[in-house]
């Protein structure tokens, strides 16, 4: 901690900004979780159609999977940003924008070329389930990295040799 640190603390101005601003708190794992269950009755008292459903569903999922990973991306990267933002804003910001339209006009006019909003808010749901996706493999691929980084350490220690002889017959 540093002495700025410490003196804020003391003084009771911890959590602001050189301004003087408070910062608010960041969003805690219950907190998000939060915001997906409300974007999950917005779902329900919506009468979203399944293909909405489902792509959301598939999003929270990611989301929540990823959750005690985000501690592997950094807390403060882009990729744990991104997550964070998806379930508190993206996501519900999406799903509400088409649930405040009349459902029919909703999911046959178009408003974008072709499109109808229902067209334009699956593309969006794709694009939020496929980034999900990879940010969950990379807070996956540092505890993978670090079970590739053990096993070099171990064939390293004991050599080659991962288990018993089992070669049957004269060598």
């Amino acid at each position: 901690m540093g002495v700025r640190a410490w003196w804020d603390r003391v003084r009771g101005h911890e959590g602001r900004d050189a301004s003087g601003f408070v910062l608010p708190a960041p969003p805690t794992e219950q907190d998000i979780r939060a915001s997906l269950a409300r974007v999950d009755a917005m779902l329900s008292d919506g009468n979203a159609p399944p293909v909405v459903t489902s792509r959301v569903a598939r999003i929270a999922g990611t989301i929540d999977v990823t959750l005690p990973r985000l501690r592997n991306l950094g807390l403060g990267s882009a990729d744990a940003y991104s997550v964070v933002a998806t379930a508190t804003d993206y996501l519900p910001e999406a799903v509400g924008g088409y649930l405040r339209l009349p459902r029919e006009w909703a999911d046959t006019r178009p408003i974008d070329g072709y499109k109808t909003s229902l067209m334009v808010l699956v593309d969006q749901l794709e694009l939020l389930g496929s980034t999900m996706d990879k940010i969950l493999d990379a807070a996956n691929r540092s505890d993978a990295q670090a079970l590739i980084a053990h096993g070099r350490f171990l064939q390293a220690k004991f050599g080659q040799t991962a288990g018993p002889d089992l070669t049957i017959g004269p060598a």
